[in-house]
């Protein structure tokens, strides 16, 4: 196999040879045969001689290569050595460290476990101080408790008795400030994110007030906040006077629920107010107070007209004389005009004087009736919607979240109450109209009565 491809290879150089030597002569344009034989040979001599200075080059380059395999051999073989070593040494170094350990936790002894408890203590204090109102006046006390947390979980460092002395005293410092009232100058941010250097009033651990408002403490910025929304006005007065108070007892309104107290207060003020309550109703609550407006109006309008007209036939029944311009009168006068008709003739005169008094007076009432009717039902409708709401959400974001449900249940509930307001006074609106109106048709049926029972009575004599 290695004679063939050396045979191949010649070949190829051959070709190679004769090839260019045909090129060069085609270059240079032979004028004979005894020319161009001379010009190949010449180059034959020209190409041996640069395969030789390639093959010596070759040569050196591989003694170089060589020279170089053998120095990396020798680096690797020191580093293997030096590894040899310094393994040696780091086994050598973590014998004595396990030793001088023993040794320390020997002399340590009840002291080991007396750094445990005080490594528990600052890790609370320094939770406790994080979250504490007092740190809004006196900022940055947590730094030294991590300090000292770090230096008493090192197995290099002690903590020393002025640093021990220095935990008591935030321990009791936290103690004592959490029973003080205290005024400092601090930077409040507004509602409008303008920030202001203001007096602050601290009220133990549960409250900071300022120019009469409620504030809070954000322990991850240490920033004081005035919150968005603020309490009634009952509170707020309160928190004035403790302001403006120099000396004695002052009655102020304190929340300690939370780990920092404020909780429920916070979540009093985030209560939603009637007239966001009412949007919560949203389109059905609208159209229920829509209808309950137009109601009240009718019932307003109707009120007066049946007082006007009790009012006419209150004076026209202490007059003689029918004035026309109240149901009473008018039907007086039908028996006025009539003085000498049968009894049958003007009976049926004066019922029909008062039929057609009574749509006047009875006008109205109905649409009151009606509304009363259909405003619980319009709720009932609200309800449905929001519980379809609810359980839409439920569907979409499950149910492990309420406030993905609240709009809904809102809705249900508010358009409900709201239905039940426009319809419970709406029923009693009702109820005394329809009554006034009764009233005033049985006193038209009993003076029609009266008029035919004299009239027959005038007739038979």
């Amino acid at each position: 196999m290695k004679m063939k491809f050396v045979k191949s290879c010649m070949a190829v150089i051959a070709a190679g040879l004769l090839s260019s030597s045909f090129a060069m002569a085609q270059e240079e344009k032979a004028a004979s045969l005894d020319q161009l034989l001379d010009m190949v040979k010449k180059s034959q001599v020209a190409e041996t001689a640069e395969f030789r200075q390639r093959e010596a080059e070759f040569a050196r380059d591989k003694a170089n290569q060589a020279n170089v395999l053998n120095q990396a051999k020798a680096t690797r073989q020191a580093e293997e050595n030096r590894s040899d070593t310094l393994e040696k040494a780091f086994a050598d170094q973590e014998l004595l460290v396990n030793q001088k350990r023993a040794q320390l936790n020997e002399r340590l002894g009840s002291m080991k476990e007396l750094f445990g408890h005080l490594t528990s203590t600052a890790g609370d204090l320094r939770v406790t101080t994080q979250n504490s109102l007092v740190s809004a006046q006196i900022p940055n006390r947590g730094d030294f408790l991590s300090e000292l947390i770090e230096k008493m979980n090192s197995n290099t460092r002690l903590p020393s008795i002025a640093e021990i002395e220095r935990l008591w005293y935030e321990v009791q410092r936290e103690l004592v400030e959490s029973g003080r009232v205290v005024k400092f100058n601090a930077e409040v941010i507004k509602t409008n994110g303008e920030a202001h250097e203001q007096e602050v009033v601290r009220v133990g651990v549960w409250n900071l007030i300022s120019d009469g408002k409620y504030l809070r403490y954000i322990p991850d910025t240490g920033k004081i906040e005035e919150l968005s929304r603020q309490p009634d006005s009952a509170l707020l007065k309160t928190a004035r006077d403790l302001q403006a108070a120099s000396s004695g007892y002052v009655a102020f309104s304190i929340d300690p629920t939370g780990p920092s107290g404020g909780t429920l207060l916070a979540a009093l003020v985030n209560k939603a107010t009637l007239v966001e309550q009412f949007h919560q109703g949203q389109t059905v609550g609208y159209v229920i107070t829509v209808v309950g407006i137009v109601g009240l109006l009718i019932a307003l309008w109707k009120s007066l007209v049946i007082f006007s007209i009790n009012r006419g036939v209150s004076v026209q029944l202490k007059s003689n004389k029918p004035n026309i311009n109240n149901p009473l009168g008018r039907v007086l006068k039908v028996a006025e005009d009539n003085p000498n008709v049968d009894t049958e003739t003007l009976e049926l005169k004066l019922e029909e004087a008062v039929l057609k008094e009574r749509p006047r007076i009875e006008s109205g009432l109905n649409v009151i009736k009606i509304i009363a009717a259909i405003a619980p039902l319009i709720g009932l409708l609200g309800t449905v919607t929001g519980m379809i709401q609810t359980f839409q959400a439920i569907t979409m974001f499950g149910a492990g979240d309420p406030k993905n449900m609240a709009d809904g249940i809102s809705a249900a509930l508010v358009t409900t109450v709201q239905g039940l307001c426009v319809a419970i006074p709406m029923v009693i609106l009702h109820t005394i109209l329809n009554g006034r109106a009764k009233r005033i048709i049985h006193v038209l049926d009993e003076q029609s009565t009266g008029i035919i029972a004299e009239n027959a009575e005038r007739t038979h004599k």
